[in-house]
């Protein structure tokens, strides 16, 4: 499997990390959304969403979205899983991933805060907003996760917790004060001493800082 990927990408470090998890070969693909490259017409043509990342196997099919792209990992390689069997627990897991990947990550990613510059805003008005959004993400998840496991539902990471790491780098990144997320942030540290969260960080990519 190919996987197109940009390093600081939170949603290509998703798919990483489940990857990694499930043990999988993949060969990564950078995509440089600073130049453009994800606007060039031949992976327009594997993505027309025109954003990362996109997973590509030996056959040639085509998968998009990072939600999408975990949903079919799980299915078609269910050990370990990243959901577990109860439709109840399912549920409760997918409501605390999608606040990071329907709530914070949308009005957040690098297409929003060029537009709102675009618009005139300064540079610190759209850190601003970015800290907002994810300060009032991070509330409402830390409510929805288990408040007495080593990680956000359990003994071992799963859905929420492949969300939450890289929305908390990205936090990091822009300066947002993560004092009240004690339990999110000690849930980060233990994820990332695994290996498959720990070799899915942005900082060991191929592609960073180019």
């Amino acid at each position: 499997m190919k996987l197109y990927s940009y390093w600081r990408s939170t949603t290509a470090y998703r798919v990483r990390i489940a990857l990694n998890l499930k043990e999988l070969n993949y060969t990564i693909v950078p995509v440089d959304l600073l130049k453009g490259e994800e606007n060039a017409p031949d992976y327009v043509a594997l993505n027309p969403s025109h954003s990362v990342p996109t997973l590509v196997f030996d056959d040639s099919t085509v998968l998009t979205q990072s939600m999408a792209i975990l949903d079919w990992l799980d299915e078609a390689y269910p050990t370990p899983p990243l959901l577990p069997k109860g439709a109840i627990d399912r549920a409760k897991i997918r409501a605390a991933a999608l606040t990071i990947a329907t709530d914070i990550h949308p009005v957040n990613n690098l297409r929003v805060v060029a537009k709102l510059k675009s618009m005139g805003h300064s540079q610190e008005e759209a850190v601003a907003w970015m800290n907002d959004w994810m300060t009032r993400g991070f509330e409402a998840f830390e409510q929805l996760i288990r408040p007495d496991t080593p990680f956000c539902f359990g003994d071992t990471p799963n859905l929420a917790d492949i969300c939450l790491v890289p929305q908390l780098y990205n936090a990091y990144r822009w300066g947002c004060d993560l004092t009240p997320f004690k339990r999110l942030t000690e849930i980060e540290q233990r994820c990332l001493e695994l290996e498959a969260f720990d070799l899915a960080r942005p900082e060991s990519q191929e592609d960073a800082c180019q």
